[in-house]
Order: C-alpha cells, then sequence, then structure tokens
C-alpha cells in the first residue's frame, strides 16, 4: 500500500546557502575596521605599531576580495569545502593581526571567536569542530608568541599574567560554549523550518486530492443526464432495428459504453453526486474518509461514534478542511503502524464540543518523550530503519504535521499510553497502546445548517 500522509524531505545543509558576495561584503567591513583601528591607535593613542607588516597583511585580505568580486559571478554560492576555506582564511587572518599588535594583551582578540560562530551558524559541525580547535590553538599561542604593544616613549603595554591567564580562558571558554550554543540554536531552527516545510507540503496534497475529487464529482453529476439520454436513445433505437443486424449491435454497443462511462464516474467520484457533500459531510464519515487508506493494512480498526450518550442523528455536519482529513490520518496512521492488531476510533460532541480519541493495542509511546511529542524530526533512526514499520522511510514528521495542521484547525491535542488510563476499566483494558485526544470547539468545524441535505449544484466554472 502507498504510504500517503509521509513526507519526505531531504535534510538542509547551509554550507550551500551562503552567497560569495554576502562574504565578500562582510570582510570589507573587516578591512576598514582594521585599517581604522590601526591609524586611531598609532594617531590618538600613540602606540608604536609594525603598520608596513599590518598593511601587508591587510592588503592580501584586499586583494583576495578584489580578486573573489571580478572572478566569480555575484550569485555565485560556495559549497561546504568553499566556506570552509573562506572562514579559515579570515581566521589566520585575524590570528596573524593578534601577533601583530600584542597578542592576547589586544582587547580586540576576542574577535576570535567571531568565525566560530559563523562557523556552527552555516557550516556543518565537522567543520565547526576544526576551526574551533585551530582558534584555541592561535589563541593559545598568542599566548607566547606575539610582539609587544610599545608606546612612542618604549613602554611596553601587557596585562598581569593572571589577567592574561583569565583572557585566555575567557576566550576559550567562549569558542566552545558559543560555538554550542550557536549550532544548538540553529539546528533547532533548521528542523522547526524543514518540518514546517514537510506540512506545508502534506497540506498542499491534500487539498489538491480534495480540489480534484471535486472536478470528477461535479463531472460525474453533470454528465450523468447527458449519458442516461445516451443509454436511452440507443435502447430504444436498437428495440426498432431487427435482431442480429450490425445496426442493432452498434446501438447495443454505445449503451453499453455509456453505462461504462456511468461506472468510471461513479468509482472516480466516490465521495457523492453532491459538490454540498465536497464542502462538507457529517462528522462520522469525516472521521471515516480519513482512516479509509489504513483499514486495508492487516489491521482492524473499530469505529465507536457517539460516546457518552449522543445520538448519531444529532451529529454535527462538519467542514471538510484538508488540515482536518490529513492530521487524522496521519494520527490514525501512526495507531495503525504500531499497533499489535486493533485500531480503536471514538467520536463525541455536545453543544460545545467535538472529541475524537484514537487508541490502539500496541506498545505505546515511550515515557521518556510524551513530553517532546509533537517536536519536529524527534525520532533519530539507524540505517536499517524502525523494525516496528520496516516499509515508512519518512524522518518521523507525521505526529508532527498531524499536530500542526490540526491545531490551525483549532484542536487541542493531548497524547498519553492506555495503559495508565484504562487500567481500572475493564471495558478498556485492551487498549493499552498509544492514546490520542482531539478536542475541538464545535464552532471550528460546524459547516450550519446550511450546508445539510441535497442541494442544487451550483454551474461548474473552470
Amino acid at each position: 500500500m502507498t504510504n500517503n500522509s509521509s513526507v519526505r524531505i531531504t535534510p538542509r545543509h547551509g554550507g550551500t546557502w551562503i552567497r560569495l558576495r554576502t562574504l565578500i561584503l562582510l570582510r570589507w567591513w573587516a578591512v576598514f575596521g582594521q585599517i581604522a583601528a590601526m591609524i586611531i591607535a598609532e594617531r590618538y593613542y600613540n602606540l608604536s605599531l609594525e603598520m608596513e607588516l599590518l598593511y601587508l597583511v591587510i592588503g592580501v585580505s584586499v586583494v583576495s576580495n578584489l580578486v573573489a568580486t571580478f572572478v566569480f559571478p555575484q550569485n555565485k554560492r560556495l559549497s561546504e569545502t568553499e566556506n570552509l576555506l573562506v572562514v579559515f582564511f579570515d581566521m589566520l587572518q585575524l590570528g596573524l593581526m593578534l601577533y601583530l599588535t600584542g597578542g592576547l594583551h589586544n582587547p580586540f582578540s576576542l574577535l576570535i571567536v567571531g568565525p566560530v560562530i559563523v562557523s556552527a551558524s552555516a557550516l556543518s559541525p565537522r567543520s565547526t569542530v576544526l576551526l574551533g580547535l585551530t582558534a584555541i590553538v592561535i589563541v593559545s599561542a598568542l599566548v607566547e608568541f606575539h610582539l609587544p604593544l610599545r608606546t612612542d616613549q618604549g613602554f611596553i603595554l601587557e596585562m598581569p599574567d593572571i589577567f592574561l591567564f583569565g583572557n585566555w580562558v575567557a576566550i576559550t571558554i567562549a569558542i566552545v560554549f558559543l560555538g554550542v550554543y550557536s549550532r544548538w540554536v540553529v539546528s533547532e531552527i533548521r528542523a522547526m523550518s524543514d518540518a514546517l516545510q514537510a506540512t506545508q507540503m502534506a497540506l498542499a496534497r491534500e487539498q489538491k486530492l480534495t480540489d480534484l475529487g471535486g472536478v470528477v464529482a461535479a463531472a460525474a453529476h453533470e454528465l450523468g443526464t447527458p449519458l442516461a439520454t445516451i443509454k436511452l436513445a440507443s435502447s430504444e433505437l436498437a428495440d426498432e432495428l431487427e435482431e442480429g443486424s450490425d445496426l442493432r449491435e452498434d446501438a447495443l454497443l454505445i449503451r453499453e459504453q455509456a453505462d461504462r462511462c456511468r461506472d468510471i464516474l461513479r468509482s472516480m467520484g466516490r465521495t457523492g453526486k453532491d459538490d454540498i457533500h465536497l464542502r462538507s459531510a457529517p462528522l462520522t464519515a469525516v472521521v471515516e474518509e480519513a482512516a479509509e487508506p489504513h483499514r486495508a493494512r492487516g489491521k482492524a480498526v473499530h469505529f465507536d461514534h457517539g460516546v457518552g450518550g449522543g445520538s448519531i442523528f444529532d451529529q454535527p455536519n462538519i467542514l471538510r478542511r484538508p488540515e482536518v482529513i490529513h492530521g487524522l490520518r496521519n494520527l490514525i496512521q501512526n495507531g495503525v503502524d504500531f499497533a499489535r492488531d486493533t485500531v480503536w476510533i471514538e467520536s463525541s460532541w455536545t453543544d460545545t464540543t467535538v472529541t475524537l480519541r484514537i487508541m490502539d493495542n500496541g506498545r505505546g509511546y515511550p515515557p521518556h518523550l510524551l513530553g517532546r511529542i509533537g517536536d519536529p524530526l524527534m525520532r533519530r533512526r539507524g540505517k536499517g530503519g524502525d523494525p516496528q514499520r520496516p516499509e515508512y522511510e519518512g524522518m518521523g514528521l507525521g505526529l508532527f504535521i498531524a499536530k500542526t495542521l490540526l491545531e490551525r484547525s483549532g484542536a487541542d491535542l493531548s497524547f498519553a499510553n492506555g495503559a495508565d488510563s484504562f487500567r481500572a476499566d475493564e471495558a478498556l483494558s485492551p487498549r493499552t497502546g498509544a492514546f490520542v485526544e482531539v478536542v475541538w470547539p464545535r464552532s471550528a468545524l460546524d459547516a450550519g445548517d446550511s450546508e445539510i441535505g441535497l442541494g442544487l449544484n451550483q454551474p461548474f466554472k473552470a
């Protein structure tokens, strides 16, 4: 069976997103900042600097920027390796500048953390670790190896050893902490972005299927009358023609093909003959439609509508919203995938709320993950996949998609394990697996009385 509710997306790698032009502009800002710092230090603070060597180091950056500007196109995007080399070059250039201006005695030594944060935000963990270790090595080397900062009178500006050691410790901790912090935050943002993208893809697909169903049902309804006329005319013509004649056989063939067209349109438009039913339907019909793709997968799916005394004749007529159908379908799929043999779906309603419960007799949710259910990309599987779902190739986004879509429709979701909820109730004791409860305000789903029952189709417009 084709898995209709899983969405596969390719994990994104930020290292291929950064434009070379963006890095060039940032490096021009760095060049201007370095030149300004040198001029101010020499003219206003009377520091004796190795200006020729400093301008030579800055000149290398200027030349590399000019080459990159004129050789590569403006929309050039760097690969992971190219990004790594650019950031690595900037780190070495900054380290050489610090070597020429007092090492860690220079207050600008903290800027060595910058390339590591950029790497953590845009490059892979391996590149970030490499740049972080390189930064620590550079900072450690600058403790001992550097040209001293001197004034015009020959005084050397340097920190006491304890402050120098503290500066080294602070920069090292900043490299590690800010690198890890930036990596975690960016990873969370990317995971959420990927998951929301998958949700939008799923919703768009469900909307397309709903729109296609509307077109098919409208065609089936509108073509019903001409097909019936063709069948009637061909039958009357066959009755008037001589038995065994070629013309009579042709008339019978026309009638047979008209019946075949009717059957094909009827099978394609299973949702109903009336366009009104494509916009709204009884609650039980929508729930069973959501479960339909998973009812032939070897697991029993039991429906219990009107739990708590609600009359099936008083059930709400709800809008057939794609996000509701697809969200419920994902929850039901999860129950069918992990159930041993049975899934129960209960529905109930009052004047103010509509409640749906999906339960199974599987192993339930891992207790330590109950608080995280609905987080994107929560499951990390190895190459062997999930033994409970050998046919499944998704990225663990099903529950996130279901939760996001249903909450968009106004629902509140709660997750639990049936073994914890029904242990004292003998009638419900088999339902020991996952338990999902979805509760809507009735006003969020109710289609109103105006769309209940049959009605005339509106003219179809392409």
